[in-house]
């Protein structure tokens, strides 16, 4: 997948600026009317960008290819680990469920940890980039930010498992124009998701796991968390309490859970 590939949205947007300044170098008096242009087309371009699962700005997986869909895969997607209290948790019950799952890791996370996730990749599971620090600012970086933050999430990954991530998720799937050149350049692929269940924020497990479930199907791409997971009123996490439901209806249609890389073959 071509990474660095310019959209009609952007082409369409520096189409707009090389008019708008060639319009106002040869006529002064139409500024008015290059500046409400310019202003809207950065508005729709900013919108994009706050859009996760929005294809433009650039390439952007957000399901599995339709030959995993043949062989009815899902893929489980767990994000902002590893969390010392939670993963560790999360790991026993994906072993309990016979469950492989693709964990979205963050980079000074996996500094911290360490040998937490090299137990994610020694049982069976795949660690992906979900940037070094999660900032909070990702969707306004330019170029060489993008840059840093994730060719240092990559690093720390690629140096503490041995493995280098192949795919890539923004923090909440925001970005800007100029994340899809530094995914290029570090040859990754922009992931999103099918559905989440917006488990950082919802308390309440059956809520989570019926948005979850509705509508599944072959070739979707799930999102739930074990770092900054929300908690139960037993204060268990609430990925705990979703994993079994959710494993069982993905079973009872016939449906089989493979980490990313696998279900990208």
């Amino acid at each position: 997948m071509n990474t660095n590939e310019q959209t009609l949205l952007v082409r369409a947007s520096i189409g707009l600026h090389v008019f708008a300044a060639g319009a106002v170098t040869m006529q002064p008096s139409w500024w008015p009317m290059a500046l409400t242009t310019l202003v809207a087309d950065h508005a729709v371009i900013t919108a994009a960008g706050l859009w996760p699962t929005s294809t433009l700005l650039g390439s952007n997986l957000r399901s599995l290819p339709a030959r995993a869909v043949a062989r009815g895969e899902v893929a489980l997607t767990i994000d902002d680990g590893p969390d010392p209290d939670v993963t560790p948790r999360v790991l026993d019950l994906l072993d309990t469920l016979g469950v492989r799952a693709t964990f979205f890791c963050i980079g000074t996370r996996v500094l911290a940890h360490p040998q937490l996730a090299r137990d994610i990749v020694r049982r069976g599971h795949a660690i992906e980039n979900h940037s070094h620090i999660h900032r909070h600012d990702f969707s306004l970086l330019g170029p060489g930010a993008y840059d840093r933050e994730i060719g240092a999430a990559q690093h720390a990954i690629a140096d503490t498992v041995g493995v280098a991530p192949r795919f890539f998720r923004a923090p909440a799937g925001l970005r800007n124009v100029f994340l899809q050149g530094a995914l290029a350049r570090q040859d990754l692929t922009l992931t999103s998701w099918t559905r989440r269940g917006f488990d950082t924020v919802r308390r309440d497990p059956r809520r989570v796991t019926a948005r979850l479930v509705d509508g599944l199907a072959a070739g979707d791409i799930l999102l739930l968390h074990d770092g900054h997971a929300a908690r139960g009123d037993a204060g268990i996490p609430v990925i705990v309490d979703v994993l079994p439901p959710l494993v069982e209806a993905l079973r009872a249609r016939a449906l089989k859970p493979v980490t990313l890389m696998e279900g990208s073959q």
